[in-house]
């Protein structure tokens, strides 16, 4: 095996921002009850504030999109975002172990997802390779919004198989006199958990601050079974040790946050300031360990009722300097950085006739390094500019729900390599991605609604894809990228039928992509050797492909106590030349639950049928079904402060959990069944 050199060094301490900041916490959630009474709480936006510019709610928006906010997130709250969203209709993980998970849109994951935050990109290199970490711990999101497809028209290429957007408040967007804040703390599960989270907002009516604080840590995950599956054992003689254990799957991280803002009748104005530190381990190399930090610094404003011309404005931007590094036996291997900037600036113009919309610039400027000995990509230096314009046109008597959408975005993005270690010669690339959709919503009643959306999107190739050329140890493959690729392009439909009556709802979708020329990793069946090791290589290549699929979900009120939820999803996903299916493809999953509540007391329970998934890629073992059903207990304290206690069980039927969509799958299963307690409060 290629070998992996680097110290480890332990995760940093909590500085003393982060101390302050939880002593602050705990005496606003201790303080005299009086103060509690006089406090004022915000009242956070509830309607998705990703896939539409002009913030409608979420059944008047075209495009697919599932919302997490309030107590619903703060109960489903997992230790990667991948995990956190996994179980969405039309959303999976790639989870590389439990430490590094990154999530799947039908079936599409690494560039073809933007991740933001706040509305701005992360720029780490969870989209490089499967054992980076994204940059977001989900411990102090407030909101994650998740649109089910191309997004590319709004938010660029990166967003063609969909858009995942973690909010969390630092920069304060509304008046606040007071305090107000929540705090969390968990403990148990199937790798131990032990984690607290703090977060306070504070402000005079004009003036508003924030801070927040966590941290988390985990130990060696408990599994059913052993770690290696019967398939792959049988597959390749890969011996079945490590029973019941998931060896170097612990982790240590914590984070802080800054921020604070000026805010007016009709906007604001604000910054911030946060770090992230992640020490975990590779479960894919039982000694390597993967040390990560993140400083970000981002600036946000917007006003509204600006004037007759223009509406609206809104400037968003963040810098973000991130680095992590590979640690073998004490000696430092290969460091990945990646440091850049980000920004947008969007106008929303005064409605002509009944036209609105908006008109948005976008840039990015990132430089990325990968030094060590390993460093299977050069240095590159990425840039994106791109103009985009989105309209709506609402239809109808003005009683009906009826509108078309239409827009498009024009780009050009360089992606220049540098000379560097492994790699001698400079290389320099420049795209024009551009896209355009056009969609629409019709009322067939007060209950019924059909939505359709039509998109041909454009996606630059990434650094990786144009540049790669060395041993990739994550993946345990040579990776071969071609510089002379063109623009990925794509054309695609999307449906759903809505139906909404009282506290019942249902949507049922269907979707349709397909590629002229998708970027995808092939094997190559040739072998490389590397170290006196051979590797299998593998090389990246345009083909012409489809993926296309359903999804639905549901909540019907069975008594004014208990309601039912159901949903579903299925992708279908090859190559269209030789027919063949893509890899990593999720298999038709079935799910539904009930949700009991009580004056204080609430309980629920959960079942996810995933099934075999036999339609595989050449060199990709098949995986069994499995069957996860959970179960939650939660009771309000009758106090002044809201206080919840609660306790998550996991897996109970103690099954062998294995996502075909992981690169690990059959040597990383999911955790044993477990139990899981904790406390929330909110003032």
């Amino acid at each position: 095996m290629l070998r992996i050199q680097q110290q480890t060094r332990a995760c940093a301490k909590p500085t003393a921002l982060k101390l302050k900041a939880v002593t602050l916490a705990i005496a606003c959630l201790m303080s005299h009850t009086a103060f509690a009474e006089e406090s004022t709480t915000v009242d956070l936006d509830n309607i998705p504030v990703t896939g539409n510019p002009l913030g409608v709610s979420s059944d008047e928006l075209v495009v697919p999109v599932s919302v997490l906010n309030g107590r619903e997130l703060s109960l489903r709250r997992e230790g990667t975002l991948g995990e956190t969203l996994n179980g969405i209709p039309g959303v999976t993980a790639t989870q590389f172990g439990p430490n590094a998970s990154r999530p799947i849109i039908r079936g599409l994951d690494a560039e073809r997802v933007r991740i933001m935050q706040n509305g701005i990109g992360i720029l780490d290199a969870s989209s490089l390779s499967f054992d980076h970490a994204v940059g977001i711990d989900p411990l102090i999101i407030e909101q994650i919004d998740v649109v089910r497809g191309p997004a590319a028209l709004l938010y660029g290429g990166s967003a063609v198989g969909g858009v995942v957007n973690a909010i969390d408040h630092r920069i304060p967007k509304e008046k606040l006199e007071g305090v107000t804040g929540r705090a969390e703390a968990r403990f148990g599960g199937p790798d131990s958990t032990r984690n607290a989270a703090a977060v306070v907002d504070a402000g005079n009516g004009q003036f508003a601050i924030h801070a927040d604080v966590y941290n988390r840590k985990t130990s060696d995950m408990d599994i059913p079974g052993f770690a290696v599956s019967r398939r792959k054992s049988q597959s390749d003689g890969t011996a079945r040790e490590n029973k019941g254990k998931l060896v170097n799957s612990g982790a240590e991280g914590d984070g802080a946050a800054l921020g604070a803002a000026l805010t007016f009748d009709n906007g604001y104005i604000g910054a911030s300031v946060s770090t992230l530190n992640n020490n975990y381990g590779v479960v894919a190399e039982e000694d390597v360990r993967i040390d990560m930090k993140s400083d970000r610094w981002d600036v946000a404003s917007e006003f509204t009722d600006l004037g007759s011309i223009i509406h609206r404005v809104k400037f968003r931007m963040a810098y973000t300097d991130y680095e992590h590094s590979e640690l073998e036996d004490g000696e430092v291997g290969t460091t990945f950085k990646n440091r850049g900037v980000e920004g947008s600036f969007e106008a929303g113009h005064a409605p002509i006739g009944s036209l609105n919309g908006v008109i948005g610039v976008q840039f990015s400027n990132t430089n990325f390094e990968a030094l060590g000995d390993e460093a299977f990509v050069p240095n590159v230096n990425t840039q994106n500019k791109a103009v985009y314009l989105y309209e709506e046109l609402p239809l109808g008597d003005g009683t009906a729900k009826h509108k078309i959408t239409f827009g498009g975005r024009i780009g050009h993005t360089t992606v220049d390599s540098k000379a560097s270690g492994n790699f001698p010669n400079a290389q320099n690339n420049s795209f024009n991605p551009n896209s355009f959709a056009l969609g629409g919503l019709y009322s067939i009643n007060e209950q019924w609604s059909v939505t359709s959306n039509l998109s041909h999107n454009e996606r630059a190739p990434s650094y990786f894809e144009l540049y790669a050329d060395g041993a990739h140890v994550a993946t345990g493959q040579y990776e071969v990228g071609n510089p002379n690729f063109d623009v990925e392009r794509s054309n695609g439909i999307d449906a759903q039928l809505r139906w909404k009556q009282n506290q019942h709802s249902f949507s049922v979708g269907a979707y349709y992509t397909r590629f002229s020329n998708f970027i995808g990793l092939f094997n190559t069946g040739n072998d490389r050797l590397v170290d006196g090791d051979l590797l299998p290589e593998a090389e990246f290549r345009q083909v012409s492909a489809t993926f296309k699929g359903l999804e639905a979900e549901g909540t019907f009120a069975l008594t004014d106590r208990l309601n039912l939820l159901v949903r579903g999803d299925y992708v279908h996903a090859k190559e269209n030349r030789t027919n063949e299916y893509l890899p990593r493809i999720s298999p038709l999953r079935l799910g539904g639950g009930l949700r009991y509540a009580l004056n204080g007391f609430s309980a629920r329970v959960d079942v996810l049928r995933a099934f075999n998934q036999s339609n595989t890629a050449d060199n990709e073992l098949a995986t069994d079904g499995y069957t996860n059903v959970s179960a939650m207990l939660a009771y309000k304290l009758p106090t002044k402060v809201n206080v919840e206690l609660f306790a998550k069980a996991n897996n109970l039927l103690d099954d062998e959990i294995r996502e075909h969509t992981s690169f690990l799958k059959d040597i990383a299963p999911a955790g044993e069944r477990s139990l899981l307690v904790g406390l929330r409060a909110d003032f």
